[in-house]
């Protein structure tokens, strides 16, 4: 095969941000497809006919002769045959390194502009996960909340900003993604918070609910809202952002179920209703920032946010009685995440091998009920 041009998924989330004219082509099997996927994406069930040397099942899509073509598949060896073939037919064809595997750890950010705190809140998104994390700053400081992406990630956007990471913080023991907390506590001399638990086997500043973090001239206090996981928080800044961690997401509430038997997904259920009633009772005008969305990320859209008040109207669930909405709940749990046991072991042992181990998060998000 000739050389073939590759683009790394890095360039390709700048591209998609700055809205740079491109067809992606995804050859995947459909099941991978439905799994997750880049959204504006086109798919073509190509992988077989792909390596059976029957590259002409391209020529079925519509393509464009003034467009690069970037060829998707689910680490970089079937898309390297299609941009072969297309390359050979006069497209200008490119191939994504590492596919979809590589695509879980693309990232941009966006920044969440809020009325009634002095903080900078910025939204750290991890595209192919809908992972979103968060930096707050005030002056030469930084607070990381639920880190999801390697190290070196938060360590460069802290770098630009000259500022320090002096705190990081979890919202709960992910399930779905390695948790980076403790490593980038440990790289940056920060601060480590967790809520209070007794599931992990490393030491951190426990956050009991009411507990506070002075932050320069802002305040950050933890909520205790159990029910997607016993000891889930959420944490308010300033009495204006909930950071919402996966307890409520703009599309879902937080599964009750995970590493649970079905008594106790029912118990978690339940404290799970109590901890968003109390969140809807919450006095003031606040907007949600959740650790997670449910679907593809549009690249060049603004932050994943919304003002309390929009959930409160959208989620119905929440009006129903205690009995009615653990029923409603226990009905509709999604297929469970793939490795989320082994996930969970990892991130309550704290220690585990980025080159090894971040394979384990390859798939999609499904720690959300939608709504």
């Amino acid at each position: 095969m000739a050389q073939v041009p590759t683009i790394d998924v890095q360039t390709l989330a700048a591209w998609l941000t700055g809205k740079h004219p491109l067809m992606m082509l995804d050859v995947r099997p459909l099941g991978q497809r439905m799994e997750w996927s880049i959204h504006g994406s086109v798919h073509v069930d190509a992988h077989d006919s792909l390596w059976s040397n029957r590259p002409e099942v391209l020529d079925v899509v519509a393509l464009p002769h003034d467009l690069p073509i970037v060829a998707i598949c689910a680490a970089g060896k079937t898309s390297l045959l299609a941009a072969a073939y297309l390359q050979g037919r006069g497209y200008d064809a490119l191939s994504l390194e590492g596919g979809m595997q590589a695509w879980s750890l693309a990232w941009n950010t966006a920044d969440v502009p809020v009325e009634g705190t002095s903080a900078r809140i910025t939204q750290v998104r991890r595209l192919g996960k809908g992972c979103l994390s968060y930096l707050i700053q005030q002056n030469d400081r930084l607070a990381v909340i639920d880190p999801s992406l390697p190290v070196a990630a938060y360590q460069r956007l802290a770098a630009e900003r000259g500022a320090a990471i002096t705190d990081v913080l979890e919202t709960h023991i992910h399930a779905d993604h390695l948790s980076r907390a403790r490593a980038l506590a440990e790289a940056t001399r920060a601060s480590l918070w967790l809520p209070a638990q007794r599931r992990t086997g490393f030491s951190a500043n426990a956050l009991f609910d009411g507990d506070e973090v002075a932050f320069g001239p802002s305040t950050i206090r933890a909520l205790a809202t159990p029910g997607h996981t016993a000891e889930s928080v959420c944490y308010l800044l300033d009495e204006r952002v909930l950071f919402s961690g996966d307890t409520v997401s703009l599309d879902g509430i937080g599964r009750p179920d995970l590493a649970q038997n079905p008594a106790g997904a029912e118990a978690q259920s339940g404290q799970l209703y109590h901890s968003l009633q109390r969140l809807w009772a919450l006095p003031g005008a606040y907007w949600v920032l959740p650790a997670h969305t449910g679907e593809s990320l549009h690249l060049h859209d603004g932050p994943i946010a919304a003002p309390l008040e929009a959930l409160q109207d959208r989620f119905h669930d929440v009006r129903l009685s205690q009995a009615a909405f653990v029923e409603r709940v226990l009905s509709r749990l999604p297929a469970t995440p793939a490795n989320y046991r082994t996930i969970i072991r990892l991130n309550e042992l704290g220690r585990w091998q980025e080159d090894r181990d971040r394979a384990l998060e390859v798939g999609a998000n499904r720690c959300t009920i939608g709504a």
